[in-house]
């Protein structure tokens, strides 16, 4: 072998320590940077806390999953000052669960191996939530829901597990009665996606509607990921009812709906948070219009303070927030909160994971940008509300909180 001179041999070990060094941590589902160690001093300053988001990031659903991030994003990065002057570089550490279970759980596995992960904004989907929570708690890793409604995910008994938003055995009879009061529905239609989400939120309609003496004349579900629902649709149609109701989310419901207006049906459509995605607009076309939804998230901008809000999401993110970004922006308060109360507890040290649990779990009248909290002892939201939209003119027309 040729000698090589000392010189490119310096050039050479400088060139390979800086790539190296680019790994980041911020990978995706994918993400290998996990650290092993308790105790990681960053080039920022400081012992590293990460706080892992976990949504969607590509696929079908990423334009909800990405505005979850975006949120949370948004929150740590104006709480980053405050947490170095504490001693501590804090981080987001974003990973795609790609709406997967599996890929859910995959990124749990990791973020609990990484002794910097402190907590959780998370997931998009029940579905995803329920399984990878099983390895938050085997970590004590808290998490924190922006938008899982699913009834099972705190109904199992899972210490870790938190959400700020209502459950489907709350939305989903109000959005029932909504329909009946405000609209004078009295026969109805019901299909689902076979989703934790979609089909646990039409039962809960289904339940209602029977209870209150409306007609279902169908109970039929879909798969998700199909292009074409013709016979379900055709079997809505020939029934004639009043109103057909959607469990699912809007890739899916953006199509549902197009289709049930090609077979010229005349009626009310309704759905419930899944449809709450500019992208349905886009998939659903003029079909679109007028197609009633129940949320378990409001609209941050109905007030001056969260008008500025809005504008700095717009300005520091690049685009408009959807429904769910400030709920991925208070779910991350939440946490930086039992972080910070974690931190005093603790002298000033860097936490244990159970002590940022047990902190994240004692929170009482939580004050966001747009809601509060106080979790009960599931680990769900004792002060969240339901509310109503309609798509008008291309846009989500937000009707008020369901009373």
């Amino acid at each position: 072998m040729k000698k090589i001179p000392l010189g490119l041999l310096t050039m050479l070990l400088t060139a390979s320590m800086t790539i190296t060094g680019c790994g980041g941590g911020t990978g995706g589902g994918t993400s290998t940077q996990a650290s092993t160690s308790s105790a990681t001093s960053s080039a920022g300053g400081g012992e590293k806390i990460l706080i892992a988001t976990q949504t969607p990031l590509s696929g079908p659903q990423s334009a909800v999953g990405d505005a979850i991030k975006s949120g949370a994003e948004l929150a740590l990065s104006q709480q980053k000052e405050e947490f170095k002057k504490l001693g501590f570089d804090l981080q987001l550490f974003p990973q795609d669960d790609q709406a997967d279970p599996k890929q859910g759980v995959a990124n749990a596995e990791l973020l609990v191996s990484n002794p910097d992960v402190l907590g959780v904004v998370g997931h998009y989907n029940t579905g995803v939530a329920i399984p990878s929570s099983v390895k938050y708690e085997e970590g004590q890793l808290v998490m924190v829901g922006p938008a899982n409604t699913g009834v099972k995910l705190t109904e199992e008994g899972k210490k870790t597990v938190h959400r700020i938003c209502a459950r489907d055995d709350q939305e989903g009879p109000e959005a029932a009665k909504y329909s009946i009061k405000q609209l004078g529905v009295k026969s109805a239609f019901i299909i689902h996606d076979k989703t934790s989400y979609g089909q646990g939120l039409a039962d809960q309609v289904k339940a209602q509607y029977e209870k209150d003496g409306v007609k279902v004349l169908g109970y039929e579900g879909i798969t998700p990921g199909e292009k074409d629902f013709s016979s379900v649709i055709y079997s809505a149609v020939s029934m004639n009812p009043e109103l057909i109701f959607f469990g699912g989310l809007y890739p899916e419901g953006g199509i549902l709906v197009k289709q049930a207006r090609e077979k010229n049906y005349q009626g009310i459509i309704m759905g419930g948070a899944g449809l709450d995605s500019s992208d349905f607009v886009k998939i659903a076309g003029p079909a679109a219009e007028g197609v009633i939804f129940s949320s378990a998230a409001g609209d941050v901008t109905r007030t001056e303070e969260g008008k500025k809000w809005a504008q700095e999401y717009e300005s520091k993110i690049g685009k408009k927030p959807e429904t769910f970004s400030v709920y991925g922006y208070d779910a991350m308060g939440v946490v930086l909160n039992g972080i910070k109360e974690a931190i005093k507890a603790n002298g000033g040290k860097k936490p244990s994971r159970e002590q940022v649990l047990d902190a994240v779990h004692k929170t009482t009248d939580f004050k966001g940008m747009f809601t509060k909290v106080s979790f009960d002892e599931k680990g769900d939201n004792k002060l969240a509300d339901v509310f109503m939209y309609k798509f008008e003119n291309g846009k989500a027309l937000f009707l008020g909180k369901v009373e």
